[in-house]
């Protein structure tokens, strides 16, 4: 028999419903014992950026803790929903916990209404978690989400940007957040336009991510004898789509290549 509690009428919003009647188990709830930050795993840099049909995110694969290599192969791009993602930076565990909160936000919300949530609802409701997050990260354990979608409606992909605060922006062409993220922005602004096809966007942002990795320590870049490399989501009207790590390897072999010629990358025109 389930508690009254599930059985009563209520909001759409599944994080509503836990801080009512179990708020214990929210990610915000738990503060730290003074600062952490040297002592936790940090994601770091993603990257984000629209093509005609679509939107494409990918980010690096390392995590670390102070100076220390934390882990190599770490996850940080993660589908939302069928046509949305969301890329993390900031404290690992924080961030994974948030965006599994997440994931059940939307689901909760299609099943409560019966319909998905719009995009710039979804951006919302992200822009709330990271929110309640605020205490958490005044102690040094901030997460710093980049969220991609492919809005139905409008028939385009969309980027939206956060801080630590919950303040939503949408930036249209592209971005980046993290360690990284001045050397990749940097990167894409050389190499993007707003015509590239969807693999020459995918190539754009494992340039950018390979130059954020050439200046950020913090960023990994490809790892030839593991061959771990960045992993790439396209969402597109078809939906979220991950790359395989064998269409990862390939394109970031002809980086690489490219790169044994020209170390710091492709050039762009100067006019």
């Amino acid at each position: 028999m389930l508690p009254e509690a599930f059985l009563t009428a209520g909001s759409s919003s599944f994080t509503e419903f836990l801080a009512r009647h179990q708020p214990e188990l929210l990610p915000s709830s738990r503060l730290a014992d003074g600062v952490l930050s040297d002592h936790v795993a940090h994601a770091t840099t993603i990257v984000a950026a629209t093509f005609p049909g679509g939107v494409v995110m990918a980010g690096d694969r390392r995590a670390t803790m102070g100076n220390v290599i934390a882990q190599r192969d770490i996850q940080k791009v993660f589908p939302a929903d069928e046509f949305s993602a969301v890329g993390i930076a900031g404290t690992a565990g924080i961030a994974v916990e948030l965006t599994r909160l997440f994931q059940l936000e939307l689901e909760h919300y299609e099943k409560i209404e019966g319909t998905p949530l719009s995009t710039d609802g979804k951006a919302n409701r992200l822009a709330t978690l990271i929110r309640g997050n605020l205490a958490m990260a005044m102690q040094g354990l901030a997460v710093v989400p980049l969220f991609a979608a492919y809005d139905t409606e409008a028939g385009a992909g969309r980027i939206f940007v956060f801080d630590v605060t919950g303040n939503r922006n949408e930036e249209r062409s592209f971005h980046s957040v993290g360690s990284g993220s001045t050397f990749a922005r940097g990167s894409l602004k050389k190499l993007y336009r707003d015509d590239l096809s969807e693999d020459d966007t995918v190539t754009a942002c494992i340039q950018a991510l390979y130059d954020a990795a050439d200046d950020d320590s913090a960023t990994g870049g490809p790892d030839l004898t593991r061959r771990i490399f960045p992993m790439v989501a396209v969402i597109t009207g078809d939906g979220y789509r991950a790359y395989s790590d064998d269409a990862t390897a390939a394109i970031a072999d002809r980086v690489i290549g490219g790169r044994m010629t020209r170390p710091d990358g492709p050039s762009a025109p100067v006019e």
